[in-house]
């Protein structure tokens, strides 16, 4: 006779075999007992970072407490907030944090963020050769090192430059751009410089986009703006946050395309935060005070980033 087979919940079951006893499942005791093992192949690269990363960070955070300078003084003396009190006091500073701004709204929200999703949605509609030569000329903008980007664009529009020689042919008056119109000419730079990023990542968002959403607005009689403003920007309004973000902190570090072309000058009119700092600090020796100024660039950095990813959060 052969033996029944198990009913009832045992049938789901698998019998064990004979001889060998039944695995339990670890208890929660040991669980926790091997939860940092688990950290344990991170160790090394997170000793690192504090050490290469987080050590420096916390000197710099002492320096714009102190009174460090590069060269006249033998002793180096804590300050308190003297620095930062120093930095809402000198109409210099007040200036680097308005030319900062519109540099940053300028070339990055409205410039870069634009342009690039202009060129994106151009691009996607266009034939294989012109979205091949688009591409290859706008990202060959991009890969540029940002002090050669600065010596072109200070080619184009300095007083002999490629700009104003175009407009005299054209009969058209001439200027000299980077003394009239300093902080305008270096966000076009930005701008010329930067739109590449934006390109490809809303290239990436509109690939993404079902045809048949698209078609549907169509057939239902939706104009082309209509559907760009009711259909497609809506469905890539996290890429378009993500875009801003990433853009804004890259263009409030921007450095060698400013120094290249205007050096901050004529006078301060295009000294961004930036410059302000590496002029206090390395220019001027003050170290201290340059570093401050640092620690409020990076707050201000701070700010727009909290500001972007709450409204992220709110469109999940």
């Amino acid at each position: 006779m052969t033996a029944a087979a198990p009913t009832g919940p045992a049938a789901g079951k698998a019998a064990a075999p004979e001889g060998r006893p039944r695995r339990r499942p670890p208890s929660r005791a040991a669980a926790r007992r091997r939860r940092p093992l688990r950290w344990l192949p991170l160790a090394p690269a997170t000793v690192l970072l504090l050490l290469f990363l987080g050590g420096p960070i916390c000197y710099c955070v002492y320096i714009a407490f102190t009174d460090m300078q590069l060269t006249g003084s033998a002793t180096t003396e804590f300050v308190g907030l003297d620095n930062f009190r120093r930095a809402f006091g000198d109409p210099d500073f007040r200036n680097a944090v308005v030319l900062t701004l519109v540099f940053t709204f300028v070339s990055s929200v409205i410039g870069q963020n634009t342009l690039g999703l202009a060129l994106a949605l151009l691009m996607r509609r266009a034939s294989r050769p012109v979205r091949t030569v688009t591409g290859s000329v706008v990202i060959a903008a991009w890969v540029l090192p940002e002090i050669v980007a600065g010596f072109l664009l200070y080619a184009f529009f300095r007083r002999e430059g490629t700009l104003n020689a175009v407009l005299d042919w054209a009969g058209l008056p001439s200027q000299n751009w980077l003394y009239t119109l300093p902080i305008l000419a270096v966000s076009f730079a930005n701008v010329w410089r930067g739109t590449a990023f934006s390109m490809l990542v809303y290239s990436a968002a509109l690939a993404g986009i079902p045809k048949e959403v698209e078609e549907a607005a169509e057939v239902d009689g939706a104009s082309g703006p209509r559907r760009l403003w009711y259909v497609t920007l809506p469905m890539i309004r996290r890429s378009i946050g993500t875009n801003l973000m990433l853009n804004t902190l890259q263009t409030l570090s921007v450095f060698g395309l400013i120094w290249a072309m205007t050096r901050g000058g004529p006078g301060n009119r295009s000294q961004t935060l930036p410059v302000f700092m590496y002029d206090q600090a390395f220019l001027k020796s003050l170290i201290g005070y340059g570093t401050a100024v640092a620690l409020l660039l990076l707050l201000v950095g701070a700010v727009f980033s909290a500001v972007y990813l709450r409204l992220l959060r709110e469109d999940v």
